[in-house]
């Protein structure tokens, strides 16, 4: 064999290297892993965001196959071939749509928008779907390929993780939502109702009496979550369902939350534990009003003053002093900057400036225990038993029994508690009755479920509570917010800190009357910079 002429095995085929490691060594690893379908020829290999050309290549070619429901060829230009030919599939055998038509637009560097028109038929009724969305072009992490950055909102901007699309007869008749006053409640009316609505007709549509028709829906993961529909085929008939809501607050509670990002907010009716409002301005569609799990800040020293009163600790004029640090087992809590502290302060004068080191201090006190604040909230207050049955998905709050520095930041509403706006609602609510009513949306008498009970407060302290919370929004914290509301009115701020977010969470509630209500708005600030004013605008509408 000639001088500098080597011979490799690679993978039983023989190949003929000139020079140590020339040209022909390149044609045989092409030969063999060779990149959608180059045949053995030479490629280039590519890196970085997909240029112009290959973004309309790729597309064109994912377009064209997706018209065609040529389900696993279009999902080879993904960079998730096996998921994206599943929901592809069921694009056209599940949700029965055929004719289509994409209209790509202009393209914004590698992402391209474009039109979706279509025809769903099924049943021998037909309707047309016309929808926009849009894709991303992404370099091939392990080919170089420019494909389509595979995601469900590709096929639908509805869809997301695990969903799917089904037409068929609905699993659940269509409702006709009405309010206290009879009043229609529909999604063009109240949009941020829409999850609710969902989820009241999936869980009643059978007991309103309606007859199902024929529709379009999204099929969203998860058990007991409720299908979006998108188009209807054939009108069902729907059946009439009275809700506890309120159409103005519901109004008003819908225009409060637009004013800030990722808000929500819920009023209550202290005196039945009716749900008068519920509101969600958030960008994934969430229900964080009823289904939060966050911690909800200095909103929580209304329950960990009703223990500390309980208890024995100390009473509303009783001391509560407010020094400028606090130390709870090798952990130092401060309070907000520029808050001056009194060592002479009441436990009045530390709520309603919102001082946390007054609680923390105070929670050493004999005879609270680790599980003191957790025997309050669940006791008195209803919370963290699992056990509500608001008429949808709720989550019930949860204030666990810790030891350890969470034990104090437990007291100011940080560390292991979590509750919802719902769930502060309800704790304003019993603050100022007295007595635990579970809210609900639907009457109970619809379905014969039985809700949730509590002991309630002692008479003295629902009246310290109350009275603590009228000063907080008088002369304390929540003044600006409340400012210009007449009547009965009381209130308490929160700031949840919450890891890797650049600015607290935004906690408020208060009552105004017989209207209890609680908002969060994630990243707002103090309580009363974005929480309050969504609160206020509630209850001043009355209910």
């Amino acid at each position: 064999m000639a001088k500098g002429v080597k011979v490799a095995v690679i993978g039983g085929v023989f190949a003929v290297m000139v020079g140590g490691a020339g040209y022909g060594a390149f044609n045989i690893v092409s030969a063999l892993t060779g990149d959608g379908g180059t045949s053995g020829v030479a490629a280039e290999e590519k890196s970085g965001p997909p240029g112009k050309d290959e973004v309309e290549e790729t597309t064109a070619k994912f377009f064209a196959a997706w018209e065609k429901g040529e389900a696993a060829t279009a999902a080879s230009y993904t960079n998730n071939d096996a998921a994206a030919e599943l929901l592809l599939t069921a694009f056209g055998d599940d949700a029965h749509i055929r004719d289509v038509k994409i209209t790509p637009g202009t393209a914004r560097g590698t992402t391209v928008p474009y039109t979706v028109k279509a025809e769903v038929a099924y049943d021998g009724k037909s309707e047309p779907l016309d929808y926009k969305s849009e894709l991303k072009v992404v370099r091939g992490l392990t080919t170089g390929r420019a494909l389509v950055d595979w995601r469900p909102a590709v096929v639908h901007p509805g869809l997301k993780k695990d969903d799917t699309l089904v037409t068929e007869k609905s699993a659940n008749p269509p409702i006709e939502a009405v309010g206290r006053d009879g009043t229609e409640l529909t999604k063009e009316k109240y949009p941020s109702l829409g999850p609710v609505l969902d989820a009241l007709r999936a869980k009643y549509g059978k007991e309103a009496g309606g007859t199902p028709g024929v529709e379009l829906v999204i099929r969203h993961a998860g058990e007991g979550v409720a299908d979006t529909p998108l188009l209807t085929l054939a009108e069902g008939k729907p059946g009439k369902l009275t809700t506890t809501i309120s159409p103005g607050a519901q109004a008003a509670a819908e225009k409060a939350v637009k004013r800030f990002a990722q808000s929500s907010v819920v009023a209550v009716k202290p005196s039945s534990g009716e749900v008068l409002a519920v509101a969600n301005n958030r960008t994934d569609g969430f229900n964080a009003a009823f289904e939060a799990q966050a911690a909800p800040g200095s909103t929580m020293k209304i329950v960990t003053a009703a223990m500390l009163i309980d208890n024995g600790v100390t009473s509303m004029n009783g001391p509560a002093p407010c020094p400028d640090t606090a130390v709870w087992q090798s952990q130092t809590f401060k309070n907000l900057t520029g808050m001056k502290p009194d060592e002479g302060a009441t436990l009045a004068n530390s709520f309603m400036r919102s001082c946390n080191t007054a609680f923390i201090k105070l929670i050493d006190e004999k005879p609270l225990t680790d599980a003191s604040l957790t025997q309050e909230a669940e006791r008195r207050f209803g919370l963290g038993q699992d056990n509500w049955k608001t008429g949808i998905v709720s989550f019930d709050g949860s204030v666990p029994a810790v030891g350890g520095p969470d034990r104090a930041a437990g007291a100011i509403g940080q560390g292991q508690v979590q509750m919802s706006p719902l769930n502060m609602a309800s704790v304003t609510a019993t603050a100022i009755t007295g007595s635990f009513r579970q809210p609900y949306l639907v009457s109970p008498e619809l379905d014969d479920r039985e809700l949730a009970r509590a002991e309630g407060l002692r008479a003295g302290t629902a009246a310290q509570l109350k009275q603590m919370m009228r000063l907080t929004a008088t002369q304390g914290t929540a003044v600006a917010a409340m400012r210009g509301l007449g009547g009965d009115i009381g209130a308490k701020t929160g700031s949840a800190e919450v890891d890797g977010n650049a600015k607290s969470n935004s906690w408020f509630t208060g009552f105004r009357g017989d209207v209890a209500a609680a908002a969060m708005t994630e990243e707002g600030g103090h309580g009363g910079d974005a929480a309050g004013p969504i609160v206020a605008a509630v209850l001043r509408t009355g209910g």
